[in-house]
Order: C-alpha cells, then sequence, then structure tokens
C-alpha cells in the first residue's frame, strides 16, 4: 500500500495508509466487478423488454401534494407573478429584495445556506432594475427577480470558495456565462449558496452542512444543497446548481421543490468550477416546474416559453403519455414511505391517461459504481497538486476520497466508459417507444447528514440519478408527496436527449395531475 501510494506521489504516512487500505480494496474489488460485467460475453447486446404496468390500488394514500407553495414577500408565488406585479406596480424589486434580505438575515442562523450574501450590490441591481421597468426597459424575464448561484461559479469580484478551505480567499476575475446570462436577463443576484466541498459528497468543517427547511436537524442535501434550501425557505425564487451525479435532483427532492439536471452540454459549465468534466451539468432550481423553465430559457439563450395555460389544459397533457418504469433490483431499500407517495403519482398519472410500462433496462445495475469508477480519477486529475501540496485542508472524506482516485485503476475506467456506451444505447431504446422514464429520485427522505459519494450510503443516494448523467439525458425531480416524518418526497422524470422543454411541458402537465407544488416548510413560517 505504501510503495503504490509513493509511486503516485502522496503524502502518505503508515497511519494513512492504514486509513486508506480498507477503502482501496473495497474499490479494487467493485472494480474488478465492473470490468468483469462490462466484458462479459453478450453484454452489450442484451434486449429490453417493456410490460404494461397498472399500479397497485394503495392501502393507505400518500400525503397530497398542496397547490400553495412558499411565498416571496406579498404573497407572490411564482417568477411569473412577480414580475407581474413589477409591471403593474404592485411590487417593487428593491422592495422585494430588502424584504429577502431580511429573511435569509432570520433564516440563516439556522440553516446556513448561504456562504456570501450580496447585499450592497443585490440592492443597487435591484434599483437598476426597478428604473428599467418604470422606464419600460426591462432586459428579459427575471428583471428584478431575486436569484442566487451555488458557490462554486463565478461571480466576479466575489470568491469562488467551492466549500473548501483550498479556495476560499481567491475572487472570480469574470462571470461565468450563465451568470452573464442571468445578469442580461435582469436578475438579481442576491448571493452564493452553500455546498458540499468541491461538490463532492461531504461538508468542509470550515462552512457546515446546510439544514433542511422542512426538518432544520436533517441535510438540505448535496451537494446543491444551498441553492434548494434558499428556494424551499422562500429566500430566492430561483437558484443555480451543478449536477454531477444527481446534486441538483437530489437536495431538490429532499427539499421539496424542482431541480432540473439538462441535457449534457446544453448549459455551458465554463467558469464553474469542475468535479468530473465529462459528467458535470449546471442547471435550475425552482420552486415549479413554469419557474424552472423559465430559467433554463435564460440560461439557454432561448426565447421564454408561454406562459402555461389552465391546470385541466395541463392534466390533459398526460393523456397519452408513454411511461416507462425500470425493473428496480434494489427495490427493498427503498423506505415505504418513500414508496407510497411513488405509487400514489403513478396510480393518479395512469388515472389522468398516461400509460406506464414496466420495462427491464440493461447496464442500469452496473451504473452506480460505473459513475463512481469515472468521478474518482477525474476528480483526482483536477485536484492533483493540491491533494500532493495541501492535503490537510480537505475535509477528511474530501481527502479520502482524492487519494482513492489518484489510486484508481484504469482498467476500471475504460470499463465504466463501456457501461456508459451501453447504458446510453439501452436507454435511447428505451426512450425511443416512451415519452418518459420514471423512479423515485432518491430512496429515503432527507437523512441527518450527507454520505460520502464513495460509501456505500453515497452510491445508493444516487442510485437513481447518477444513470442520467451517464447517459446525458435531462432529468428532473418535483415533489409527489410527503413520506416518512412528513419530509417531501421526489418523483424523478427523464426524456430523451436534447427534449429538455418537452420534458418541462409534460412536467408541468405531471405536476398539476398531483396537485401543485408543495406548501411552505416550517423555517419560513418562523422567518416570516
Amino acid at each position: 500500500m505504501l510503495r503504490l501510494a509513493r509511486h503516485a506521489d502522496l503524502r502518505c504516512s503508515p497511519d494513512r495508509a492504514a486509513v486508506l487500505a480498507p477503502h482501496l480494496a473495497a474499490l479494487l474489488a467493485s472494480a474488478d466487478a465492473l470490468v468483469a460485467a462490462a466484458t462479459a460475453p453478450g453484454a452489450a447486446d442484451r434486449a429490453v423488454r417493456a410490460e404494461p404496468t397498472v399500479p397497485a390500488p394503495m392501502a393507505r394514500p400518500a400525503a397530497p401534494v398542496s397547490a400553495a407553495r412558499t411565498p416571496a414577500p406579498g404573497g407572490l408565488r411564482s417568477i411569473r407573478e412577480l414580475a407581474r406585479a413589477y409591471r403593474d406596480g404592485t411590487r417593487s424589486p428593491t422592495a422585494v429584495t430588502s424584504g429577502l434580505l431580511r429573511r435569509i438575515e432570520r433564516a440563516e442562523p439556522r440553516l446556513n445556506a448561504f456562504i456570501a450574501v450580496l447585499a450592497e450590490s443585490a440592492l443597487a441591481e435591484a434599483r437598476a432594475a426597478e428604473a428599467r421597468i418604470r422606464s419600460g426597459r426591462a432586459r428579459g424575464p427575471l428583471e428584478g427577480i431575486p436569484v442566487a448561484c451555488k458557490d462554486n461559479i463565478d461571480i466576479a469580484g466575489v470568491a469562488t470558495t467551492c466549500g473548501s478551505r483550498i479556495l476560499r480567499a481567491e475572487a472570480a476575475a469574470t462571470d461565468a456565462p450563465v451568470v452573464e446570462r442571468l445578469r442580461a436577463a435582469g436578475a438579481v443576484l442576491i448571493g452564493k449558496t452553500n455546498l458540499l466541498e468541491f461538490a463532492y459528497g461531504i461538508v468542509h468543517p470550515d462552512y457546515g452542512q446546510c439544514n433542511n427547511p422542512w426538518d432544520e436537524g436533517r441535510t438540505a442535501g448535496g451537494s446543491s444543497s444551498g441553492s434548494a434550501a434558499a428556494v424551499a425557505a422562500g429566500l430566492v425564487l430561483g437558484a443555480l446548481g451543478t449536477d454531477t451525479g444527481g446534486s441538483i435532483r437530489i437536495p431538490a427532492s429532499y427539499c421539496g421543490v424542482v431541480g432540473l439536471k439538462p441535457t449534457s452540454g446544453r448549459v455551458s459549465t465554463d467558469g464553474v468550477f469542475p468535479l468530473s468534466w465529462t459528467l458535470d451539468h449546471v442547471g435550475p432550481i425552482a420552486g415549479c416546474v413554469d419557474d424552472a423553465a423559465l430559467l433554463l430559457a435564460v440560461l439557454t439563450g432561448s426565447a421564454p416559453p408561454p406562459a402555461p395555460p389552465a391546470d385541466g389544459e395541463l392534466r390533459a397533457r398526460c393523456a397519452g403519455l408513454r411511461i416507462a418504469l425500470p425493473v428496480d433490483r434494489h427495490q427493498a431499500e427503498i423506505r415505504p414511505g418513500v414508496a407510497r407517495c411513488f405509487d400514489a403519482a403513478l396510480s393518479r398519472l395512469a388515472a389522468a391517461g398516461a400509460r406506464l410500462d414496466r420495462v427491464e433496462l440493461p447496464g442500469l445495475e452496473s451504473a452506480e459504481v460505473a459513475l463512481l469508477q469515472i468521478i474518482l480519477p477525474e476528480a483526482a486529475v483536477i485536484h492533483g497538486p493540491w491533494v500532493r501540496s495541501r492535503p490537510e485542508d480537505y475535509a477528511p472524506d474530501t481527502r479520502l476520497q482524492l487519494e482513492l482516485g489518484v489510486l484508481a485503476p484504469g482498467t476500471a475506467y475504460v470499463a465504466a466508459q463501456l457501461v456508459r456506451d451501453h447504458l446510453d444505447r439501452q436507454t435511447r431504446r428505451v426512450l425511443a417507444d416512451h415519452d418518459l422514464i420514471a423512479t423515485p429520485t432518491v430512496a429515503w427522505v432527507a437523512p441527518e447528514h450527507d454520505p460520502a459519494l464513495a460509501d456505500p450510503e453515497g452510491e445508493a443516494e444516487g442510485r437513481r440519478t447518477g444513470p442520467h448523467n451517464l447517459t446525458g439525458v435531462p432529468a428532473l425531480t418535483l415533489p409527489c408527496g410527503l413520506g416518512e416524518d412528513q419530509l417531501p418526497v421526489g418523483l424523478q422524470l427523464a426524456a430523451d436527449w436534447g427534449e429538455d422543454e418537452r420534458l418541462l411541458e409534460w412536467a408541468a402537465g405531471v405536476e398539476a395531475v398531483l396537485g401543485g407544488p408543495l406548501g411552505p416548510p416550517a423555517v419560513w413560517r418562523k422567518a416570516a
């Protein structure tokens, strides 16, 4: 072990080698299994099978999704509604931004959602937006709308800490392209949000855990924890996150909001500190599907989508919708409350006219191992100089994962790419005959703490989100009820490559069938 570590140029004492040894043994065993699976005869040719499914009647209904959601000051519930209030003069960007800054000040001791609150510049931006609106020169659909960015995304003049001691003193010279687009659309940048260190599955003690607005004794999820918590608590109307294996969708699910991982490459990742460059995505977190659609349009430079129709027309979008339900070989890990909410959602969709098919999706069984065997070495390449020169500045589990990435075998990385290609082909086959793939977003509600990515719990947490990072197809989570301890449960929907706008249209219909976005969590009632 010491010889291997020294060959990799790691600072590895005998004590450190003893820490690494059991984790490396498990990593090598999973790597061997992945290579065997990827090279097994016929591995690339196993077919997809589909069988019509009718959800079983539920013995006990899941908690319904309320049509109310966390309001902004003045009781406003969406970006469009707030923009309309700005135009008719019943609300002003300056007053709304001031109100949100006060709300952040009251909520932050409990939530820890922000690393940096940009109060002075946000108020200046709000005043400028207000002047443009009054003079009829509004710049775009986000004029005066308060939003936040995850703190691995560059905002000029502000440190991009990535939630780590490594970068905390370095201010960005320029805006990331996604921030430039937010500004061009008129957004008010209210702050930079908390995250797991380098978006890599563990909290750095210098920054602390971001807590869940629904239960402050639990995590908001990772790695885009602060963005999801800020939206759920009504501290902003939208936020940006990043997603390498589920880091937008997992916290959005835990916090009861909408999170979208767009098609790979659809949204620029320039100016965003990378975790795994072949898997990273940037996307929006919002209180409802329409807000997520507006934010995606801004991030991609597309025309804003039209205002959604009445609920009846939205629900009609589900008639004839073809939804694939992959066979889940880890069904036992799904908590009863999550299963109940998921089954209830399927029952409502079937009643609305959707066609549900149970499908075999070969390659899915190896996806979480393949994801790990790609992230570990790619992250280790990015962090190599710091791992060798400043290992003590990382959180212990972040350091451990980076050292494992240095030691991970190259054969496992190649095998993971074979699994990735195979899963991509099989996913495309499923989506050739279906509009959507549906699963629970996560097998459980928000836990007390975030599991490390390389731990078994970490693999299980991202088991249903990670496959869509491997294939690059767009995937979205939206709340489908309340599970254990009355905490939010997410329904994940994925569509074919490049079908982001259609995914959002269908998701808006699903949202209407399920009863609308969730209501305000306890922290909002305390901070209001």
